[in-house]
């Protein structure tokens, strides 16, 4: 695990990054930001009244002297969030409505984002994951050619690195999604120096099973081919087809992939979010993510369950993200 961290930290060291953090009064937040900016990896901004954000880290031994604090109460920027807003939202909220949205933590943070005042956005240690995502999708957007977000899992164990999508977000992805997804996935991959060798699951492989399932897949497997023609990409496999080098040998002998993917694309969310606590349970995986991608800017989104180590690992991944 260290070494997949290592090169995340290496690249953003030293480039000035900020990342906003909307749940400023929680302790896990605050014990992973006071190591982030010790380490001088990146400015952190924690979101909260000054007085009481100070007081818990003080409470807790932690140093806040080289992060940031706002309260978008006192927020002296925030005429200039307002107009963005109302302005960005097209006429959907006025200038009225803007001041009290811009009070809620997640908007609040996600506009510094927008404008470029911070470079990523953590959340979700106290919120739902929708409570996250929704002022994402409202004002950073998805990036063009993008129709939707995803969710994805680093895997990690050992030596091991592999991407597991989309285990967080959509429910029923159809083939243009998950040709995003696949896309989204293996430039992910790539920026924890996995090179991506891409599988797009299913329950049959190459054709041995025909049915509207199988083939929204063989169908996402032509689309990211046709976007992307010079990503490592086929389908649709079984799991052990894609990763199992004589199984692949017997069952898909043409294919560029023989038993060595290493980003795996799951048809459903039931089957991704299924198949990555799977292997986190079963196999002995750290599972690192969510890792929101196809957004804009990035904002990820933490488990409520989560702990300062989590906290820690996230924030290096949106900063790199942000690069």
């Amino acid at each position: 695990m260290s070494d997949l961290f290592d090169g995340l930290k290496q690249k953003v060291a030293g480039r000035d990054l900020k990342i906003v953090f909307p749940e400023g009064l929680d302790e896990r937040i605050i014990r992973a930001c006071g190591r982030l900016a010790a380490e001088k990896l990146m400015t952190p901004i924690l979101v909260g009244n000054i007085e009481q954000v100070q007081a818990k880290a003080k409470e807790l031994g932690v140093s806040l002297d080289a992060a940031e604090i706002y309260d978008p109460a006192t927020y002296a920027g925030m005429d200039e969030l307002v107009s963005a807003f109302v302005d960005r939202r097209k006429g959907k909220a006025t200038e009225e409505d803007a001041r009290k949205i811009l009070l809620d933590e997640n908007y609040f943070g996600t506009m510094l984002v927008y404008l470029n005042k911070a470079n990523g956005l953590v959340s979700g240690a106290a919120h739902s994951t929708a409570d996250t995502v929704r002022p994402a999708l409202q004002i950073i957007k998805t990036k063009e050619g993008v129709q939707k977000t995803s969710g994805v899992f680093i895997m990690v164990r050992g030596d091991e690195k592999y991407v597991f999508a989309d285990c967080a977000i959509n429910i029923a992805p159809d083939s243009q999604d998950l040709a995003e997804i696949a896309i989204e996935s293996a430039k992910t991959a790539a920026m924890f120096d996995i090179d991506p060798r891409v599988a797009m699951l299913s329950f049959s492989t190459k054709g041995s099973a025909k049915s509207e399932e199988t083939e929204r897949v063989v169908a996402a497997v032509e689309e990211a081919k046709r976007r992307e023609p010079s990503l490592v990409l086929d389908g649709e496999f079984q799991f052990d087809a894609a990763f199992v080098p004589s199984v692949a040998k017997s069952k898909a002998p043409g294919s560029v992939l023989q038993g060595d993917a290493n980003v795996f694309i799951f048809p459903s969310l039931e089957a991704g979010n299924i198949g990555y606590k799977i292997a986190q349970r079963l196999g002995g995986f750290e599972a690192v993510g969510p890792i929101l991608q196809g957004l804009n800017q990035p904002v990820n989104d933490l488990s409520r369950g989560c702990n300062e180590e989590d906290v820690y690992k996230l924030a290096l991944i949106t900063a790199g993200q942000g690069l």
